[in-house]
């Protein structure tokens, strides 16, 4: 079993991309790019070690217009050996990658030159997981694609299609469901017929549902188009983020819902992709919740990510979780994420809000400048006063942060959770 995050991470520190437009997209622009990337995947891929995280979907942007004629870049000769360096990290770790062609990769198009570019797409996503030398298991998951106003004969032209791909593109295929044209059933229909691997996702059915037959139900239906060389089978889990449309995210993982599902569908047995904003953050919660740790040691390194961000919030919280650490012979974690996401879900008050920002700020007492402890209280009083928001002046306890590298801090979620 596995649970791991897509493509960004949260709060880690040089694991940006970046990307530019058509017309900047020189060959130097270009290399530039690809190589601040690499080094970001690289970031990332330590970080996951660091954090044992065995399961990563790795963004589709790091080689920038990686399936377009604009970037005739030879990247994957030029860094050859920078890919040797990440794969091997990848193999040695047992962490199993994967990739997502994004919205405009559809290969069930009615326009011959919309299904080319799609399996340019794939051509260009295979390639680079062989550059990793990842193997069969390292999947590339693709949609059914539009409807087009007959839904049997976009399946039949996805069907047709298909057939265009190579070989070792269609051995790392897998197909989804998703939110608005094709439910899980009919994607387990074109799976079985062309033998390729359905992962399931939870969401997606809630929205798009065949019928009202359980995430059980249909994770033991897609099971059976998984087969030994594939690897573990795959389910990809969202929350619905209560505040906007049907389908939609949640910011966070609220870990008493996800317990429920990991155990009523046999979580132990699948490797569960979360799709979340906060990425990382839920991923890291999910695994220590799932794996019984023998020591505390787990927990207290979240609680020193997490302890400003609850003080933040509710001094109350902070003192009950810092009990709760002390019996260094329990391991709770879904009992400490739930004293933390009540904590979080507090409304802000300025009175707590200002008792975490002078702990934070002790971390700089002894070494900041006059002026930048003047502005620090300046920036506390117009905060004070409401005439600042809480934001601005942690933003200057971050620069401070960055400048003076308090890697504690630094590591925290402080600067990046409200």
């Amino acid at each position: 079993m596995s649970i791991g995050y897509a493509c960004l991470t949260v709060g880690v520190h040089n694991a940006g991309f970046k990307s530019c437009t058509i017309k900047n997209a020189g060959y130097e622009k270009l290399l530039g790019l690809i190589e601040h990337n690499l080094t970001s995947l690289e970031n990332i891929i330590d970080y996951n070690i660091e954090n044992n995280i065995n399961l990563f979907r790795i963004s589709s942007d790091i080689i920038p217009f990686g399936s377009s004629v604009v970037n005739n870049i030879p990247w994957w000769d030029i860094f050859e050996e920078r890919f040797q360096i990440i794969g091997e990290k990848i193999k040695k770790s047992n962490m199993r990658v994967s990739m997502h062609p994004g919205q405009y990769t559809v290969l069930n198009s009615p326009k011959h030159e919309v299904v080319h570019r799609a399996v340019e797409d794939l051509i260009y996503h295979n390639h680079f997981l062989d550059c990793l030398n990842a193997g069969r298991d390292s999947k590339i998951i693709l949609h059914i694609g539009g409807v087009y106003g007959d839904k049997k004969s976009a399946i039949m032209r996805f069907m047709d299609n298909y057939k265009l791909l190579d070989e070792n593109i269609k051995n790392r295929l897998v197909i989804e469901n998703d939110d608005k044209s094709f439910n899980v059933r009919d994607v387990l229909e074109a799976g079985v017929q062309l033998n390729i691997p359905v992962v399931y996702d939870n969401l997606h059915n809630t929205a798009n549902p065949y019928d009202n037959s359980s995430d059980d139900f249909w994770i033991k239906e897609c099971s059976k188009t998984w087969n030994i060389s594939d690897g573990r089978q795959k389910v990809h889990y969202s929350q619905q983020n209560p505040h906007k449309k049907k389908g939609s995210h949640s910011e966070t993982i609220g870990i008493n819902e996800f317990m429920e599902f990991y155990k009523h569908v046999g979580g132990e047995n699948l490797d569960i992709m979360l799709e979340v904003k906060d990425k990382n953050i839920s991923c890291i919660k999910c695994i220590n919740s799932t794996v019984q740790h023998e020591n505390i040691k787990y927990l207290e390194k979240e609680w020193s990510r997490y302890k400003y961000s609850v003080l933040e919030k509710s001094p109350e919280d902070y003192l009950k979780i810092r009990q709760m650490l002390k019996n260094k012979n329990v391991y709770d974690a879904v009992g400490f994420y739930n004293i933390l996401e009540f904590a979080m879900s507090k409304k802000e008050e300025k009175g707590h809000a200002i008792n975490s920002l002078q702990h934070v700020w002790g971390y700089f007492k002894g070494v900041a400048t006059e002026n930048e402890k003047s502005i620090f209280m300046k920036l506390v009083d117009e905060y004070m006063k409401s005439e600042t928001s809480l934001q601005t002046v942690k933003s200057h306890l971050k620069k401070l942060t960055i400048k003076y590298r308090q890697e504690y801090l630094k590591n925290s979620y402080y600067f990046i959770l409200s």
